[in-house]
């Protein structure tokens, strides 16, 4: 095994215990909201909403996942259904205001959790970190899609 291949299964170790910690906090921080609806509730806001068509394709989820999630949403009172002003056959879905106000309050613990984390580490290793991220995630799906 060459140092390039033990360097790639420790980024892969690292980022699966990476990804079950995110699992397992985001219940701690507010029970109703798993990792996903996070994600999607943070995409909504991010995009000012979208159709859940449009979430499924950009998360590779399928679209019954995708469904399940939104309805379950949509019955806690976090987003709504509206109609496309262009196209009134097309429904748009929007973050209500319960929505905007819980998904400010985890973010802002997940912040908090993030500072606290990584509270000793010198700026310049935070910049460096953040920049390997951001490549990271330029790159964008491949095959196997991590």
């Amino acid at each position: 095994m060459t140092a390039a291949d033990i360097a790639i299964e420790t980024i892969h170790h690292e980022m699966t215990a990476f990804a079950r910690r995110a699992r397992a906090s985001a219940g701690r921080l507010h029970p109703e909201l798993s990792l996903v609806s996070y994600t999607l509730l943070g995409h909504l806001e991010e995009r000012g909403g979208c159709r859940a068509t449009d979430l499924a394709a950009h998360y590779a989820l399928d679209k019954s996942t995708v469904s399940r999630q939104v309805s379950a949403l949509e019955g806690a009172g976090l987003i709504e259904r509206r109609s496309d002003p262009q196209d009134q056959r097309v429904q748009v879905l929007h973050l209500t205001a319960a929505g905007t106000e819980i998904l400010a309050q985890v973010t802002a613990s997940r912040r908090v959790a993030f500072r606290e984390r990584l509270a000793g580490w010198p700026e310049e290793d935070l910049r460096r970190f953040a920049g390997y991220l951001q490549r990271y995630n330029a790159a964008g799906p491949g095959p196997g899609t991590v």
